[in-house]
């Protein structure tokens, strides 16, 4: 048995030695790790403890065909600040005066990676660019991806881009809200609503209108992405097959069908409500009724209030009817420039009277109330099928005179220029590595030189795993119980599997070898054939059972022989009894092996009355 409680000790050691190594490596290898966008940009692995200041940072170079690209890390070029107002606005705040600036970011640095930051508070911000070529929705993907960082949280604010739609009268300086776009993509958020918005403007085949389509929220949680001050990667992917893709940091957090996932939907109902059709007058949508012929109880008292006198209450023992529950504080005195003319006679403050703190009450003692039993309330009439019931009235369908049908959504108007028209409760909004393009190949690599690299820097300044537990359970206090739980569990299940039992008594009697009657081999190994534990503890008992009956005989036979003994005949008579019931004794000592119990004071007596 201990030797099984051994074996087991060892193997949960192991294991949690394997385990506790396994969880290390992991730790290391994941505070290092940097997503495989492309096999070829992994060209040396980093060290977690290099600093940022040994990082050699190269500017972003396109390894494709590409329709925009921008790094910031030169001459802020071809980049123009818009120079109107914004509409529907309070004359103050219309301008679009907001400040950008570039420069690096303000924690983990990388040097010589810069980006553009917003930098005003409650201010419009506009500013925008042409792209190097117009992208046209044929038969190629749409892919935008571009990197934000909010340096200092975010209160109200967004960091969404806008793709302008062609026009021949496309002016950046007078970029607005107003400006027509085709796709508005990118984070935003006020208050507790945390948005990651993709919306595109659809024409519609028959009367030239542009709606906005909205996707649907995406199913992650999004807060972490706006509060934890890291650079985090935005992507969105159209395809021509009328999908699309939403990822952040190369992780999808929404995908779905440009047809069925729009919101409202891009092509409308066939069929709508006729507008001229009303609902009649004797249309009955009542599906219960009160029964007529229903009939109120004459046992029915509407008049019994619901609550009553407990008759069964007693007032408690040393309840103080004549004190007052509160009395003028004797310590207050009158204010020195209390004018009673002006004021009124002064009286003291009133304080809960320091009698009744004591007792169980103060004041005039009055039943409590509680439930009327014979309450029922107003009488209604039980309600029935109504048997007149047409169900819930809706009008007519009639064909949808607007109704078009656009299977292929994809093909959305063209772009030209990319822009950044922005409102914000908080600055330092930090943008970075803006590319469009098609190929996914390309915006990976793209990614993997850029925001690769600010994702490992970032990782090797963040603190220890000891001091993100202290700082999440100051965040939130109950993570406390849940690490002393941890580590008191296998501390718990250690001690209560390793640790080694005491013997008992009765462990050590099972032990003990029975020296006064010797066993032969092969007795033994019979016994221990035909009789398992159990039944050796019987066979036990009921020898000591046996030898007691003996015991108590001898003795009687003993007395006997004192008081008997009379003539030679009856002595000669009394000795072969003795002889015999020694023997008898003897018998007896030996079976039950017990060499120093009552037995033993029995020949001892008979020998000195012999």
């Amino acid at each position: 048995m201990y030797l099984q409680w051994d074996w087991l000790c060892l193997g949960v050691l192991i294991i949690s030695s394997v385990t506790a190594e396994i969880e290390n490596k992991g730790t290391l290898d994941s505070s290092v790790e940097v997503e495989d966008f492309d096999k070829q940009s992994q060209e040396a692995d980093v060290d977690r403890d290099k600093s940022s200041l040994e990082v050699v940072y190269q500017t972003p170079q396109p390894t494709g065909e590409v329709y925009f690209t921008e790094t910031f890390d030169g001459v802020l070029a071809g980049w123009v600040l818009s120079k109107t107002k914004k509409e529907d606005t309070d004359e103050n705040i219309s301008k679009y005066d907001g400040k950008w600036e570039v420069e690096e970011l303000k924690e983990n640095t990388v040097p010589g990676d810069r980006g553009l930051v917003l930098k005003s508070v409650a201010k419009h911000h506009a500013i925008s660019a042409m792209l190097t070529k117009e992208f046209i929705f044929d038969d190629k993907p749409l892919i935008v991806q571009y990197e934000v960082n909010f340096q200092d949280g975010i209160d109200c604010g967004g960091a969404y881009i806008k793709l302008l739609s062609s026009s021949n009268g496309l002016n950046l300086e007078y970029f607005f809200d107003k400006t027509p776009y085709t796709i508005m993509f990118g984070p935003d958020k006020c208050g507790e609503d945390y948005k990651l918005h993709f919306i595109f403007r659809h024409k519609n085949p028959k009367t030239g209108e542009y709606d906005e389509k909205h996707a649907k929220r995406p199913d992650v949680d999004l807060k972490k992405f706006y509060l934890d001050k890291k650079t985090h990667l935005y992507s969105l992917v159209l395809k021509p097959d009328d999908t699309f893709e939403i990822l952040i940091d190369q992780l999808i957090v929404s995908k779905g069908s440009l047809l069925e996932d729009m919101v409202p939907p891009v092509n409308p109902h066939k069929e709508i409500d006729d507008p001229t059709d009303k609902k009649p007058d004797d249309w009955d949508e009542r599906a219960k009724i009160p029964d007529p012929n229903a009939v109120k109880p004459d046992d029915w008292d509407e008049d019994e209030p619901s609550k009553i006198e407990d008759p069964d209450a007693v007032k408690p023992e040393g309840w103080l009817d004549d004190e007052p529950q509160y009395v003028p504080d004797p310590n207050a005195k009158k204010p020195k420039d209390w004018d009673e003319e002006m004021d009124g006679e002064w009286e003291a403050p009133q304080i809960p009277n320091p009698k009744c703190e004591a007792a169980p009450g103060c004041g005039p003692w009055v039943r409590p109330m509680k439930n009327n039993p014979n309450y029922k309330g107003k009488w209604k009439a039980p309600l029935i099928d109504n048997p007149n019931y047409q169900g819930i009235w809706s009008p007519r369908k009639i064909p949808n005179p607007d109704y078009f049908e656009d299977s292929h959504p994809f093909k959305m108007t063209a772009v030209s220029a990319i822009g950044l028209e922005l409102w914000s409760m908080t600055s330092d909004i930090y943008f970075d590595n803006f590319i469009i393009c098609s190929e996914k190949e390309v915006a990976d690599r793209w990614a993997a030189d850029g925001w690769g690299l600010k994702k490992l820097v970032a990782g090797a300044n963040e603190p220890g795993m000891f001091t993100q537990l202290v700082t999440a359970a100051e965040d939130h206090p109950w993570l406390w119980v849940l690490y002393v739980l941890t580590l008191a569990l296998p501390v718990g299940l250690g001690v209560l599997f390793c640790w080694p039992a005491k013997k008992t008594d009765e462990d050590i009697d099972f032990k003990k070898p029975d020296i006064s009657k010797p066993i032969t081999k092969g007795e033994l190994d019979q016994e221990g054939e035909e009789l398992d534990d159990d039944e050796i503890e019987l066979e036990e008992e009921k020898e000591n059972e046996d030898t007691a009956e003996d015991v108590s005989s001898a003795e009687d036979e003993v007395e006997e022989e004192e008081n008997d003994i009379v003539g030679t005949s009856q002595e000669e008579g009394d000795k072969s009894n003795k002889s015999s019931s020694e023997d008898e004794v003897k018998e007896a000592n030996e079976d039950t092996g017990y060499g120093d119990g009552p037995l033993k004071s029995v020949r001892k007596r008979r020998v000195r009355k012999d």
